[in-house]
């Protein structure tokens, strides 16, 4: 066995520097490694961790609305809804504690959808310069409502889980009646300043405006194969409505 000093051969090495300051990006060369210390690293990677935990949160809470509309609250559970997902149930209770936090989690994105895509009471739409601009509006809104797939989910929750849960009642409430009628009353008091239709209680014709339509999209969820009747019907119903209560001019036309 060998037993001498071995002379590895000699290289010249530069001495490394301090650490650079946070944000700040340095370079330490060897004579046979060059690395890079970056302190925009760190802050990059734990940017992509939140991203992706919050991709993975928006993916559960998708699937937990889309499970929660077929099947309703009892009939939902963490493992099928992680299965779905690829997930292991721990991967479902990182982001969420329990299935009653994705629940109530899903309620707070319904809320804000809901008050993005139609309006809330501090957040109206503007009030239609014409009688013909308020049959655009509502078939505007009424086609959305009707075709956005987590829209539809989101009311067939609401209707399953308004008996179970006091916050579904709550949001069934005011989605299904209370809400639209808010929004139009707004609507409808505007149009009265412009001298577009009548002087009338705004509230109560809010309530008669929007009881038929309401009815007529719930009608497009338990039958969807009649959503262009109904569509048909929204119309006709919004077009009768301003020849009823639109004001004259003084040929006899609408304004």
């Amino acid at each position: 066995m060998f037993r001498g000093k071995v002379n590895w051969p000699k290289t010249k090495r530069s001495r490394p520097g301090p650490l650079p300051r946070q944000g700040a990006s340095e370079t330490y060369l060897t004579s046979d490694l060059s690395f890079t210390i970056m302190g925009e690293r760190k802050v990059t990677l734990l940017r992509m961790e939140v991203i992706m935990a919050n991709n993975t949160k928006e993916r559960i809470l998708a699937a937990a609305l889309e499970m929660f509309s077929q099947n309703g609250y009892a009939g939902t559970n963490i493992r099928e809804l992680s299965a779905s997902l690829g997930l292991v149930k721990s991967g479902v209770y990182k982001h969420f504690e329990s299935k009653e936090a994705i629940w109530n989690a899903l309620l707070d994105q319904m809320i804000a959808y809901y008050a993005d895509h139609f309006g809330s009471a501090e957040h109206l739409p503007p009030v239609p310069d014409s009688l013909e601009g308020l049959v655009t509006m509502t078939m505007q809104m009424v086609n959305f409502t009707v075709h956005d797939e987590k829209v539809i989910m989101t009311r067939k929750v609401l209707t399953l889980e308004q008996f179970r849960d006091v916050r579904a009642r709550e949001l069934a409430t005011k989605h299904f009646l209370t809400g639209l009628t808010e929004i139009f009353t707004h609507i409808f008091a505007g149009m009265m300043d412009k001298g577009l239709i009548l002087r009338d209680d705004p509230a109560m014709l809010a309530f008669a405006y929007t009881a038929p339509i309401s009815a007529l999209i719930h009608l497009c969820d338990r039958e969807p194969e009649k959503t262009e009747d109904a569509m048909t019907q929204v119309e006709a119903f919004s077009r009768h409505f301003i020849k009823t209560y639109g004001e004259k001019t003084e040929n006899g036309q609408n304004a």
